[in-house]
């Protein structure tokens, strides 16, 4: 498993990295892992307004189907529209071209409730 050491991590196993205010939001090694293979993405509206550990977007799975929650509050700035083609990318590369959707923070004091690496590496340890 992978915890790259940069990003902040939620209990529902999704990751955040941020950069100048605005957060990149993903799943994590472990989540995509548990999944299986990814077969379906559906994405948040740019402009939608998001609040923290709300649902917001869901990933189809040859196992299941599972919501994909806000780490933080804010509105959807871009979204990954090349998971539409290829959401494979999400079990490939899921800190890099996998990522799902990023978010114009409004509250950066928000990640403050998010894990570091340890922490989540020590939360997905005892699952």
């Amino acid at each position: 498993m992978n915890f790259p050491e940069d990003l902040r991590y939620s209990a529902e196993h999704e990751w955040v990295r941020v950069d100048s205010g605005r957060a990149r939001v993903g799943i994590t090694d472990f989540a995509q892992d548990a999944l299986g293979d990814v077969v379906y993405v559906q994405l948040p509206d740019v402009g939608a307004n998001v609040a923290a550990m709300a649902s917001c977007a869901e990933v189809e799975s040859t196992k299941s189907v599972s919501d994909i929650y806000a780490p933080v509050s804010g509105a959807i700035a871009e979204v990954n529209e090349s998971l539409a083609d290829a959401p494979e990318q999400l079990n490939q590369d899921p800190y890099g071209s996998g990522w799902i959707f990023s978010v114009d923070m409004t509250d950066p004091g928000e990640l403050d409730q998010l894990m570091d690496a340890a922490a989540y590496r020590q939360l997905v340890e005892e699952d």
